[in-house]
């Protein structure tokens, strides 16, 4: 098998990507779905409705990490997957049914998208590190990498398709479809093989929060990482909200160029997930090269002069992007205590989404004030800006080495290696 997919050798793994596949497929349906509704049917084009209701999603991934941490540390990941697999699954029911019997409110909107991001919350730190239970670990990074192509493969054909559903059948018909599409996730869990998992013994006892925090605060090298993350989150990743405002508000496009706006955005996804698949290994370098493109093309999207210019700009958005997030999750799985796993997951998802609640109303208030351009231009700024700091701290590191090559070809070369706390790394009691 190709080194890109070597991960799907695996029978469990297969199985397991298989049914997240179709699941993507269905929420990215659900996330069109929703910021169509809020846009044009609750709202008249609210650019900071539509803020609030992102925000209010990712809130829980802020205040609940250090609690969703501990729970995939201490409960068989499996069965946290198949109960919040579930409850999303419902949520989106009652979310279709609402749209259907044309009852739904903005403040219903609200609550049901806090009770979605609550649940997300739970279910992404232990969807993050189940990966890690199937697969061997000199395959980790390439299963983190296709679970992003599975995640993108998703975007390039879930908001297409919502567009033209939305457009033939209405809002309730995608949230409906996305309700049915978590059945997939569902089956494949429960069709795992528990003799050929390879499960991280559960932590036990007390002080299991602060053992997460400070294993964290002992690695500089996952600091540097979150650091990164946080800001490219918080203002280059609020796609959801900045394609939206260009669509209808600077091009003037209906709910099907929307749709098409977020399968362009994920052509670049793809190839970057895939890309990472194929290198294996993660790298610091991977990482700074890819958000220093990501500040190239987002400015380019800013600037764009038309809607064709625009999705093409938003192909190199999408790889950059990518590249970026999928380098910067195989580097934290790859290098922590498994025992710690699920908790430093859970900081480092809380460090990305987390950061979106403050972001989202910013950028929502942005839009309005100064245009839906600056929404996107904000996300190069402030990702530049950050880049000039993290080259000074790199320059007087003393882990790290920083030369450049010409030999052959030019070439960037960042080495690091983790420093290590200088007291032993508190780690979590394991199962007693």
């Amino acid at each position: 098998m190709s080194p890109t997919f070597r991960a799907l050798e695996v029978r469990n793994y297969r199985l397991y990507a298989s049914g997240a596949f179709i699941s993507n497929i269905g929420t990215w349906m659900g996330a069109v779905a929703q910021n169509w509704l809020v846009l044009t049917e609750l709202t008249d084009y609210s650019s900071q409705a539509l803020g609030l209701v992102v925000g209010l999603q990712f809130t829980p991934f802020l205040l609940l990490a250090p609690f969703t941490g501990m729970i995939a540390d201490r409960f068989p990941k499996r069965r946290i997957l198949l109960a919040t697999q579930g409850f999303m699954a419902t949520l989106m029911l009652v979310t279709s049914l609402l749209v259907f019997t044309d009852t739904m409110q903005l403040w219903m909107m609200f609550v049901l998208a806090g009770l979605l991001g609550a649940t997300m919350a739970i279910d992404n730190p232990a969807r993050q590190t189940i990966v890690s239970e199937m697969v061997p670990k000199d395959t980790l990074a390439n299963a983190v990498a296709l679970n992003s192509a599975s995640f993108n493969a998703g975007r390039l054909i879930g908001p297409g398709v919502a567009g033209l559903t939305i457009a033939q059948w209405g809002t309730a018909t995608a949230f409906l479809i996305n309700s049915v599409s978590f059945l997939a996730t569902i089956t494949a869990l429960s069709l795992l093989r528990p003799g050929e998992m390879r499960p991280t013994p559960l932590s036990r006892g007390r002080g299991a929060i602060r053992d997460g925090f400070a294993y964290v605060k002992g690695r500089r090298d996952i600091q540097l990482v979150m650091l990164l993350v946080f800001v490219f989150g918080t203002f280059g990743m609020n796609f959801q909200i900045t394609t939206a405002l260009m669509a209808t508000t600077v091009f003037d496009k209906g709910p099907t160029e929307f749709g098409i706006l977020g399968s362009v955005i994920a052509i670049g996804s793809l190839t970057g997930a895939l890309m990472s698949a194929r290198r294996g290994t993660a790298r610091l370098r991977t990482l700074l090269l890819a958000l220093v493109g990501f500040t190239a093309a987002g400015t380019a999207a800013a600037l764009a002069p038309s809607y064709l210019t625009f999705a093409v700009t938003l192909v190199a958005v999408g790889y950059t992007s990518l590249t970026a997030l999928t380098t910067a999750n195989a580097m934290v799985q790859t290098r922590v205590d498994p025992l710690v796993r699920g908790r430093v997951m859970a900081l480092y998802m809380a460090i990305f989404m987390g950061g979106t609640p403050a972001g989202a109303p910013v950028i929502g208030w942005i839009g309005d004030t100064f245009g839906a351009r600056w929404t996107i231009a904000i996300g190069p700024i402030a990702v530049a800006a950050t880049l000039m700091v993290v080259a000074a701290y790199l320059a007087r590191s003393e882990n790290v080495r920083v030369s450049f090559e010409t030999r052959r070809r030019p070439r960037l070369l960042i080495s690091s290696e983790p420093i290590r706390p200088q007291v032993s790394e508190p780690v979590p009691q394991a199962a007693r």
